[in-house]
């Protein structure tokens, strides 16, 4: 029977498009439950989205959605990055999904009734971004230790999680657990910080908001996002009703997350498990943050990269790879375009795309694209190559500890090992000679052999360049590391590149580019202009008829507006505020006599007027009553 491994990505809170710092955790999971199916493991993969909350009310009201129209679009972009990620989860849970409100419920009413939950009433510091009460002592010049924002006193009535009752076990637990918290600097970041100023009673209800699970014996509560939120890696498993799912994959292997969040995973959810009586999940990593220019990711410092550029223009596996090797699992790290563009170059074109280019063009001048296995081919291995089995099992090591970025470090010492070979066995000297032509072919056949095993090493990383690697070598699309090795190779025609050498300035410039593009607007300085000028402008009601997404922008709409006697079309970039849906049968106020302009192949004729507070746009609208045309005095 397989051994069975669980592995989960945070839920994901809905609030803004996904940059590469959220992909980063989602990416490690993948490779992680790839790499135990390889191994013969049945891995199970939980990702999802926590769409409860203040935040998801504010952020509908200003789109002018229900939230869950709201969280409704953001599902599916979600899902089409993870999709476009070539991310192969197991399950994505919503925790609108009517299973897990149902279990949320039950779990709330049970630590109700058995006393581990009380009510009471709280006045304390509280973060909306976070959506966390701090102390005095944990907040940092006042503002929030986690996100830096400011924080505001809130005093409502609550039910409370008593922390006190279970403080006392869970250090015990992590004390006797070594790898429970991963790395270990994180327990001592939480312990001296969190733990040994005590641990208060933990809010888990709120009353000033609506847009959550309703507690069942007090409607006027909605449960708080650490036991709605915490409980999905137990609900999608069908908790509750003990599924078999949750008999098969319940303790979590390991939950993977962010540094940011490791408190609440940490201290909150064994306490909470404990209540429950089940036992805790075996590890919790807390890997580092994903830097730019040595900075956090934010729009506003124009260092932010998605991940649908780097895909579109550099592919899926290029990103996946980076994300891994770059970056040692578990510390802050960097993303910059130039390390960037010499990965892809150094690595991935020079070292593993230039093996089997040249591998497979010698297979089809020498062989005619065919060779066979002979003894020759074992007393070549161990002549001239270091033996798998060996570099295997460092690479398992480091798998199993979550360092990705030394693993890979294992996989390209294999390439490099495997590069050496053809210098060392020259084909090209053999070639020439025909009574050498048996060598040749044994030479051959090592090297695809070779070239079969590499692709499984770097298929949990990169699994379409392992499958394009297997497909070029004429093998299945199988991935084991005890899989054995076929008598005959049958090459492609012609090989194709994995990917194309890039010009380093050019495509540097070009990321750079990329990154300044999501830059805030830049508020100009206010310019007067006199009465004539102004007189000048125009602006009509107009009446939204349609709205499109723009094929080559996203952060472009293209609306079709009635103006009492034509119709026009206006590009706006309003695409971060507003659904499409929206929109529609809004009147709004339009510049009606601007210039028509082309943005992205798409004419526009006219502005809509908005208002832009902070982050905030916000369209200006008029009376239904208005007629189409009407002239704005």
């Amino acid at each position: 029977m397989k051994k069975n491994f669980y592995v989960t990505t945070p839920i994901y809170y809905p609030s803004g498009k996904l940059h590469i710092g959220h992909a980063y955790t989602t990416v490690a999971a993948d490779v992680l439950k790839r790499y135990k199916q390889t191994d013969g493991y049945n891995a199970y993969f939980l990702t999802g989205m926590d769409e409860h909350g203040e935040k998801i009310e504010i952020k509908a009201k200003e789109a002018n959605l229900t939230p869950q129209e709201f969280v409704d679009e953001m599902a599916i972009d979600i899902k089409s990055v993870w999709k476009m990620l070539d991310v192969e989860y197991d399950c994505f849970l919503r925790t609108t999904d009517e299973k897990h409100v149902k279990q949320v419920q039950y779990i709330f009413d049970r630590l109700l009734k058995q006393d581990d939950i009380y009510k009471g009433e709280y006045e304390g510091k509280y973060c909306t971004s976070c959506e966390s009460y701090f102390t005095d002592t944990q907040l940092d010049d006042g503002n929030c230790p986690d996100c830096g924002g400011p924080v505001k006193i809130i005093k409502e009535e609550s039910y409370f999680f008593r922390c006190g009752k279970y403080i006392d076990r869970l250090v015990e637990h992590m004390d006797a657990n070594e790898d429970f918290i991963l790395p270990k600097s994180r327990k001592n970041e939480l312990v001296n910080s969190f733990i040994k100023p005590g641990i208060q009673d933990l809010a888990v209800s709120r009353t000033n908001f609506k847009w959550g699970v309703p507690v069942q014996s007090d409607p006027d509560h909605v449960v708080y996002v650490w036991i709605d939120a915490l409980s999905n890696y137990i609900t999608a498993l069908g908790y509750q009703d003990n599924d078999d799912l949750f008999k098969e994959f319940w303790p979590a292997d390991v939950h993977l997350m962010g540094k940011e969040i490791i408190r609440f995973h940490v201290i909150y959810w064994p306490m909470i498990l404990m209540a429950l009586d089940l036992p805790l999940p075996k590890q919790l990593f807390a890997h580092g943050w994903l830097l730019m220019d040595a900075q956090k990711m934010s729009k506003s410092k124009g260092n932010v990269i998605y991940p649908d550029y780097i895909v579109e223009n550099y592919g899926v596996d290029t990103l996946r790879y980076f994300l891994m090797r770059e970056i040692p699992f578990g510390v802050d790290g960097q993303f910059t375009p130039e390390s960037f563009v010499s990965r892809v170059n150094d690595d991935i074109v020079n070292d593993l795309g230039n093996l089997v280019n040249r591998t497979i063009s010698m297979v089809n001048k020498y062989f005619d694209g065919t060779v066979n296995y002979s003894p020759r081919v074992d007393e070549l291995t161990l002549a001239h190559h270091t033996d798998y089995n060996t570099l295997l099992k460092e690479f398992h090591e480091n798998m199993d500890k979550l360092q990705f970025s030394r693993a890979l470090e294992v996989c390209w010492k294999y390439i490099s090992l495997t590069n050496k070979f053809i210098d060392l066995t020259q084909p090209w000297v053999l070639a020439k000679d025909e009574s050498t032509k048996g060598e040749l072919e044994a030479v051959m056949f090592t090297l695809l052999r070779l070239i079969n095993q590499i692709a499984t090493l770097v298929y949990p990383f990169t699994p379409t360049y392992a499958k394009t690697i297997k497909a070029q070598i004429g093998q299945r699309e199988e991935f084991s590391y005890d899989l054995a090795t076929p008598n005959t190779f049958n090459v492609t025609d012609t090989p194709v590149p994995l990917l194309m050498r890039l010009e380093v300035k050019e495509e540097v410039e070009k990321i750079r580019a990329e990154m300044l593009s999501h830059l805030p607007p830049v508020v100009e300085q206010k310019e007067f202009v006199d009465f004539d000028q102004f007189k000048k402008t125009v602006m009509k009601v107009g009446e939204v008829l349609s709205v499109e997404k723009h094929k080559n922008a996203d952060k472009l709409l293209v609306l079709q507006i009635d103006m009492g006697t034509e119709v026009k079309q206006i590009v706006s970039g309003l695409a971060e505020f507003y659904s499409p849906t929206s929109l529609v049968g809004k009147k709004l106020i339009i510049v009606d006599n601007l210039k028509p302009v082309t943005i992205r192949k798409e004419e526009s004729n006219g502005m809509i007027l908005t208002t832009n507070i902070g982050k905030k746009v916000q369209v200006i609208s008029v009376d239904k009553d208005t007629e189409n045309g009407c002239v704005v005095e």
